[in-house]
């Protein structure tokens, strides 16, 4: 799903910068970039993009899709089993905007190339 929001975002700025030079659009709509990606605590460890086996194992999973500002717009976390605390949170919200920020430069690597 986060891999889905991020791609998603490259495909409509390219989409918009088509749209712009062929003159449909006078300015491209978007007001900042995009990105999502998951973390998680597995085996008492905090863990960015979890695969499909670590996040069957999560005791905590969490999908947080951030702009390019620093803002969110949406954190989506589950205790699987046991409860979690704010520290654990807050660890794996810092964890998943150090992973958005890499996709930030993938991102824009991808739209300059």
């Amino acid at each position: 799903r986060t891999a889905s929001i991020t791609g998603a975002y490259v495909a409509l700025n390219l989409a918009c910068k088509r749209l712009m030079s062929k003159g449909t659009l006078k300015k491209s709509p978007l007001i900042g970039e995009l990105a999502a990606v998951s973390v998680g605590i597995v085996n008492e460890t905090a863990l960015l993009d979890l695969c499909y086996v670590e996040d069957s194992n999560a005791e905590v999973d969490m999908n947080v899709v951030c702009t390019d500002g620093g803002k969110f717009i949406e954190i989506q976390g589950t205790a699987e089993g046991a409860p979690f605390n704010r520290d654990q949170m807050n660890e794996l919200l810092a964890l998943a905007e150090k992973g958005i920020g890499e996709l930030f430069i993938i991102q824009q690597n991808a739209l300059n190339s």
